[in-house]
């Protein structure tokens, strides 16, 4: 199952790729949303909004909570079985939120599920494994190791050689450039991969 994730940070410009997939939309996320794709499940604490979405929310949780509403978005499409994941409107706003937006990509990635934020200004992803990035050649790729030092055990198509290990706390990982149709490279250890992408 495809989870559609729609968040209330910046205002997502681009195409949002709804196909086959059931689409949450997270509080606030409505005003930009609404009218541009299907909506199928409304959710959060509606803080943000000052009337009622439709169609109405499956759950209004109250405002002093233990999770975002983007959190409790991701568990409930999890449970409905989701294995892969597209958070739109995830970047801009609050630094915090998007920081925590961050780390939902990586708490998706820890239970083996396929999740990506597209924002206005790039395509964000966490990796352990082997990650490729196709038809992005000339694009900038940056790597920045997430909870810990990354082993990259092969890698190609960038143009800058990649180390064997990313330190925790360094920007060693920042601007390198994609310089074949595929890129590809391997990590011990969980990494976040920024693609540029201006929509």
């Amino acid at each position: 199952m495809r989870a559609v994730i729609l968040l209330n940070g910046e205002p997502y410009r681009g195409h949002i790729d709804a196909e086959d997939a059931v689409v949450y939309c997270c509080d606030g996320a409505y005003d930009w949303a609404k009218g541009r794709v299907r909506i199928d499940v409304n959710l959060g604490d509606y803080d943000s909004l000052s009337y009622v979405p439709d169609p109405p929310p499956a759950q209004v949780y109250p405002s002093e909570k233990n999770y975002t509403d983007g959190e409790l978005a991701l568990m409930r499409a999890l449970s409905a079985g989701a294995d892969e994941v597209a958070f739109y409107g995830g970047g801009g706003g609050r630094e915090d939120h998007f920081l925590g937006n961050l780390h939902l990509l990586y708490a998706a990635c820890q239970r083996g599920v396929r999740a990506v934020m597209v924002t206005n200004h790039a395509c964000i992803f966490a990796v352990n494994g082997m990650a490729e990035v196709c038809g992005a050649k000339g694009r900038t790729l940056s790597i920045v190791p997430f909870g810990g030092e990354v082993h990259i055990l092969e890698s190609g198509g960038l143009y800058y050689p990649l180390p064997e290990k990313f330190v925790y706390g360094s920007t060693r990982g920042i601007s390198n450039v994609i310089t074949a149709d595929r890129a590809y490279f391997r990590t011990k250890g969980t990494a976040l991969v920024f693609v540029d992408e201006e929509v």
